[in-house]
């Protein structure tokens, strides 16, 4: 197995910022300011990195990756969601 420490480090620290984006978005229900496409590029990033693991390189590190990837998944939905309600408020 070719795990790395400073791999790890880096997908944790990516991933403590999901988390804080998805509680702003839930409690405040607007999403302006958002890139859905920096979202979905950042899903395939992760997306990419978990193949990679499968195939090439097992290990519990590709937990991190599908986690983070998950909460990517997660943010986008939410920007989707709010979304719409947020444009009928501001042609209000």
């Amino acid at each position: 197995m070719n795990m790395s420490i400073f791999e790890a480090i880096m997908l944790v620290c990516f991933g403590v910022s999901w988390p804080i984006s998805i509680a702003k978005s839930l409690s405040t229900k607007v999403v302006s300011g958002k890139s859905p496409f920096f979202m979905a590029i950042v899903f395939f990033g992760y997306m990419s990195g978990v193949v990679h693991k499968a195939i090439y390189s097992l290990d519990w590190i590709i937990m991190l990756y599908a986690f983070n990837m998950i909460l990517v998944a997660f943010d986008l939905f939410l920007y989707f969601k709010y979304l719409p309600k947020e444009k009928q408020v501001t042609a209000i």
